[in-house]
């Protein structure tokens, strides 16, 4: 076999195995799918986008986003704005539904919804203004809000007051966030660089078989 043609088989290769082996080095990944216009960190959302830990998800009036993770589904109902943390959901403000076989939990604020078993559990959170619903769908949940722990248990809903913690939201609204971790760490960066470096690669093995310079060695 020629080696030209040996080039061109190891970057068809090259080019099917990289997206995988990403995705496969975050096992907190997901799938975002969405109706209507949403937003991942800011950004414009194709009807489906790859989703990773620490990821701030936003959906207009008209939208809804449903986020498939293994074991966990998450609908984001519209006019909500969600961060996805891999086995958690922090809801900022909006409405969440949740059914989950793996214990993925819901944060508003200070109170923290988790299933009590391992079962398949369904439940919704909605955070409006500091007043915080939660009604437990399928299942049995419990209720955490720093202090104290109570149990939700299924076809039952409550509400839990968190407007003291939405004030020191707004006070620290305007100091500049700090760092979310090592740029280097991230999905993206990771992303950007095995990209550089595969097409690098792509574009030295796809050459010709004559050297790059014209004057003959």
């Amino acid at each position: 076999m020629r080696p030209s043609k040996l080039r061109n088989i190891f970057c068809w290769m090259l080019l099917a195995v990289m997206p995988a082996s990403l995705l496969g080095a975050d096992s907190g990944a997901a799938m975002l799918y969405a109706n209507g216009t949403a937003w991942i960190n800011g950004t414009s959302v194709p009807r489906s986008s790859a989703l990773f830990p620490g990821d701030l998800v936003q959906t207009r009036p008209d939208a809804v986003v449903h986020i498939n993770a293994t074991g966990s589904s998450v609908m984001i109902l519209s006019d909500s704005l969600v961060k996805y943390e891999g086995n958690v959901v922090s809801v900022e403000h909006g409405k969440v539904k949740v059914a989950t076989t793996k214990g993925m939990s819901t944060r508003a604020g200070e109170v923290v919804v988790t299933p009590t078993s391992p079962e398949w559990t369904e439940f919704d959170v909605t955070d409006v203004n500091g007043t915080v619903e939660i009604v437990a769908r399928k299942g049995d949940v419990s209720i955490s809000n720093g202090t104290e722990t109570t149990r939700l248990a299924q076809g039952e809903q409550t509400t839990r007051d968190d407007s003291e913690n939405q004030k020191k939201k707004r006070r620290a609204a305007g100091a500049a966030p700090a760092a979310g971790g090592g740029v280097l760490d991230s999905p993206y960066a990771i992303g950007i660089g095995a990209g550089a470096v595969g097409g690098l690669l792509i574009w030295v093995l796809l050459q010709g078989d004559e050297p790059a310079s014209p004057v003959d060695p």
